[in-house]
């Protein structure tokens, strides 16, 4: 698959979204997420297509709702501050290029500890990984 500089630029920008006050390595199990989900053989339609597509799906990750205050960063409105982003373009680029295996072990989905309470989809999913903030999930239902 050919990842353009749009699809590297975007998820460096979802990391820092979903995934800012996290270590590399927290970052590197999100964007290890999206990859999993731009690989899967699911219909395109369902994840999207390539990593901006599977990034930039509605509703797929809440920094790119409109309503999200990450959103006027993201979208180039305000600037992210430049170590930030650099960082998640680190982790971005190792992800992309297969620098760093999958912490992961195959998820497709996570949910922030700072949420109230797990999201409703967590039932019947097989945990896989517990880092910073983050908690990794597959085989959801």
């Amino acid at each position: 698959m050919t990842v353009s500089e749009r699809d590297r630029d975007i998820l460096a920008r979802t990391l820092w979204g979903e995934a800012r006050g996290e270590s590399l390595a927290g970052q590197i199990a999100v964007a290890w997420t999206i990859r999993n989900r731009v690989n899967d053989g699911k219909d395109k339609s369902w994840w999207g297509e390539g990593y901006a597509g599977v990034c930039q799906k509605p509703y797929q990750f809440s920094c790119w709702n409109r309503n999200d205050p990450n959103f006027a960063y993201l979208a180039g409105a305000r600037q992210i501050p430049f170590r930030e982003l650099a960082q998640a373009r680190i982790a971005a680029d190792q992800v992309i290029d297969g620098k760093v295996a999958d912490p992961t072990s195959g998820a497709t989905h996570y949910y922030a500890t700072s949420m109230p309470k797990p999201p409703a989809w967590v039932k019947g999913a097989k945990e896989m990984l517990r880092l910073g903030h983050h908690v990794f999930f597959k085989d959801v239902p």
